[in-house]
């Protein structure tokens, strides 16, 4: 009966998503900005020039969204494979020393690798990716360790009394059953790089963080209100996407698990 009436109850409403309206929102201001010169002069009278126009804000949100994602497909990529490591016989021995990195790594300040990049690399989206790629690795890892800990021994015990072996136990016992805290690190990681990405601008790369290193170095507010707003509707928008994510792949097992029964 309760099955019958979860069928029947009406569905929400697409408009009633959050995720769509942040995505609006965002997608409004950063391709309305231009248009926006009555609203924000009307908030900074003192101003003479409180919309930031020296580069499409769009353009910015675009080059942002495209260091993010490479950098973060960097970092889950290397996180996830040293978490994996651990599982084998070899490395067992580094558990220790990944689990302190873990514990220790956000502690480390971006702006700290960037000082270090630079010098090696130059100005520019280089050494962004490389501290936005180091920074974005560690809670990728701390995830992994901690999803492939959560696996309940008796669990595998019978795994290995069913003859699996030790890439089987992994693939098909460990790997499933330690996503969900792995999905939580790596939606903390690109949650933590999109705010984080804003910093590289300091280096010369074109993200939305120039709205605010221009509007601080000219004591411009709007211009830093008006960065700060694009970061934190971008940040909301990935936040609200991987919950979104979370939500279909756990209906996504539940109906394979009745499908199973």
């Amino acid at each position: 009966m309760l099955d019958s009436q979860m069928r029947h109850a009406p569905k929400p409403s697409y408009w009633a998503n959050p995720l769509v309206w942040s995505v609006a929102a965002l997608l409004l201001l950063a391709y309305g900005l231009p248009y926006s010169q009555p609203l924000f002069a009307a908030l900074f009278p003192a101003l003479p020039r409180p919309v930031y126009l020296q580069e499409p804000m769009a353009t910015l949100m675009w080059q942002h969204t495209g260091l993010v994602l490479l950098s973060s497909a960097l970092a889950v990529t290397i996180a996830t494979l040293a978490g994996l490591a651990t599982t084998t016989e070899t490395g067992r021995a580094f558990k220790p020393l990944m689990e302190t990195l873990a514990a220790m790594g956000q502690t480390f300040p971006p702006v700290a690798i960037l000082a270090v990049a630079v010098p090696a690399v130059g100005f520019g989206e280089l050494p962004a990716l490389i501290a936005l790629s180091i920074f974005g690795m560690l809670p990728v890892l701390q995830g992994t360790l901690a999803g492939i800990a959560s696996v309940p021994s008796p669990v595998l015990d019978s795994a290995r009394a069913m003859g699996m072996r030790p890439r089987q136990i992994l693939a098909e016992v460990q790997m499933p059953l330690a996503f969900p805290l792995w999905l939580a690190g790596v939606r903390t990681s690109v949650v933590v790089n999109i705010g984080t990405a804003a910093i590289a601008s300091t280096v010369g790369a074109k993200t939305l963080g120039l709205p605010i290193i221009v509007g601080l170095s000219g004591f411009n507010t709007a211009y830093v209100l008006q960065g700060a707003m694009m970061v934190g509707l971008l940040a909301i928008a990935a936040d609200l996407a991987f919950d979104r994510l979370a939500v279909v792949l756990q209906a996504h097992g539940t109906s394979a698990v009745k499908d199973q029964a």
